[in-house]
C-alpha cells in the first residue's frame, strides 16, 4: 500500500511523495500526467540500469508515447558537464521537446544530473524523480536542487528545479552493499540531528532492525527523514535561510571530499563534517562533553568514520574557502545548540575549523610513537 505527502511550496501543492514497495504503481501515478501523448527518457547510471532499468522501461512503454533509456557511467566522478552535454545530444537525436518528461532513477548523482539537465533543456521540461539509494530517498531527491560538480568542486554549477513526482520504492534499499546504504544514513542521522532529537533516538532504539533492513523499519526512517527535509525545505525553498541548516556537517566534509579526489562516499565525509561540527558546538559551549562524544561515537554502530589518516588539516580548511555556502567572504557555518537543534552562524574562524580537524585526524606517526 503506498502511501503519500505532498509538499507545499508558497502555499500551493508542488509535488506528491509517494512511498511504495515497488514500481508497479508509478504508471498509474504518471497517467494524471497525461504520458500516453508524451515521450519518456529513463536517466540511470550503469549500476542500476541492470538492476532496474528494463523493469521500469517494460512498465511504462503500454503507457507512453516512446520510453528510452540513457545511462552514464557510475560514479561521482561522472556528475559533470560532460555527462549534461551527453544527455542532450541523446534528447536532441530522439527529438525530445519541452511537453516530454525525464525520469530520474538512481541515487543522488543521476537525481542531481537528471534534474539539472531537465532544468536546462530548452529552458525547461519536466522531470520525476524515482531515487534507488538510501542517500537519495532520504535527502536529496526531496527540494528540487540539482547539480553538477566543477573541477571537482561539489555542486558549483546547478539550479532549483522542482521533481513532477516522487516515487520511491522502499524495497530497492535491500540491494544496495553496505558501504552505499550506510553512507546514506549519514543524511538520515543529520536529520535527526538538526530537527527532531526524538527521530534521532528512535534510530539509535532501531539500530538492529535498520541493520537487519526490516521493511517496515526502513519505510518508516524514510518517511521521518524526509519529513525533516520538508519542512525545512517548504519554509525556504531557495536556501536563503534555515533551509543552510541541511548543510550540517558539509562545509568540512565537503573539503575532506575533494581533498581525498572522492574515495571516501559522501556519506563517510560528512560523518566526519559532523564530528567536526559538533566538536566545535561543544567548545563553544553549547553542546556538553556528553553530548558531543555520543554523537561521534553513536556514528560507529552505523559504520561511518569518526577519525581520518594521510589529510593535511591545513589543506583541508583551505578548501573550505571554495565551498559554495560562501556568502560574501564568509562561511555560514552549522553548528548545534543540542540534539535536535542546529543554528546558522557566520562567526566560525579558520582557527576553530583547523582545530576541529585536528580531532577528527588520526597520525598513523604519533600513534606509532
Amino acid at each position: 500500500m503506498e502511501e503519500r505527502v505532498t509538499v507545499m511550496l508558497n502555499k500551493k501543492p508542488a509535488y506528491d511523495i509517494v512511498y511504495g514497495t515497488g514500481f508497479e504503481a508509478l504508471p498509474s501515478e504518471l497517467d494524471g500526467m497525461g504520458i500516453s501523448s508524451r515521450r519518456l527518457c529513463i536517466v540511470t547510471d550503469s549500476n542500476v540500469r541492470e538492476l532496474y532499468a528494463d523493469i521500469l522501461k517494460n512498465l511504462l512503454c503500454p503507457h507512453a508515447k516512446q520510453v528510452d533509456v540513457f545511462s552514464f557511467p557510475a560514479g561521482e566522478a561522472f556528475k559533470t558537464l560532460d555527462t549534461v552535454r551527453d544527455l542532450y545530444a541523446f534528447l536532441i537525436a530522439q527529438h525530445y521537446d519541452r511537453k516530454d518528461l525525464l525520469v530520474a532513477l538512481g541515487g543522488g548523482v543521476v537525481g542531481d544530473v537528471t534534474g539539472y539537465a531537465a532544468a536546462t533543456y530548452l529552458r525547461g521540461i519536466d522531470f520525476i524523480q524515482v531515487p534507488t539509494t538510501l542517500i537519495a530517498q532520504s535527502d536529496s531527491s526531496i527540494g528540487g536542487k540539482t547539480g553538477v560538480d566543477f573541477d571537482g568542486y561539489k555542486n558549483m554549477v546547478g539550479a532549483f528545479y522542482m521533481p513532477r513526482l516522487v516515487y520511491m520504492n522502499i524495497e530497492t534499499l535491500k540491494t544496495l552493499d553496505d558501504r552505499q546504504f550506510y553512507s546514506g544514513f549519514a543524511e538520515v542521522m543529520k536529520h535527526g540531528l538538526i530537527r527532531d532529537a526524538l527521530f534521532y533516538e528512535w534510530l539509535l532504539e532501531h539500530m538492529y532492525e535498520i541493520h537487519e533492513r526490516d521493511t517496515e523499519t526502513l519505510k518508516e526512517m524514510v518517511m521521518r527523514s524526509c519529513a525533516v527535509k520538508k519542512l525545512v525545505v517548504e519554509k525556504d525553498p531557495l536556501e536563503k535561510g534555515d533551509r543552510a541548516l541541511l548543510n550540517f556537517g558539509h562545509t568540512i566534509g565537503h573539503a575532506i571530499e575533494k581533498y581525498k579526489n572522492f574515495e571516501l562516499s559522501h556519506g563517510e565525509s560528512i560523518a566526519l563534517g559532523f564530528v567536526a561540527a559538533a566538536y566545535i558546538s561543544w567548545k563553544r559551549g553549547l553542546l556538553s562533553m556528553e553530548e558531543y562524544y555520543e554523537i561521534r561515537d553513536m556514528l560507529v554502530p552505523f559504520n561511518l568514520p569518526i577519525s581520518i589518516d594521510h589529510i593535511d588539516p591545513e589543506q583541508i580548511v583551505a578548501l573550505t574557502k571554495s565551498d559554495k555556502k560562501m556568502e560574501h567572504g564568509t562561511i555560514r557555518f552549522i553548528l548545534l545548540k543540542k540534539i535536535g537543534k542546529a543554528m546558522i552562524d557566520t562567526s566560525v574562524t579558520e582557527q576553530e575549523m583547523l582545530d576541529a580537524v585536528r580531532e577528527i585526524y588520526f597520525d598513523e606517526e604519533d600513534e606509532r610513537a
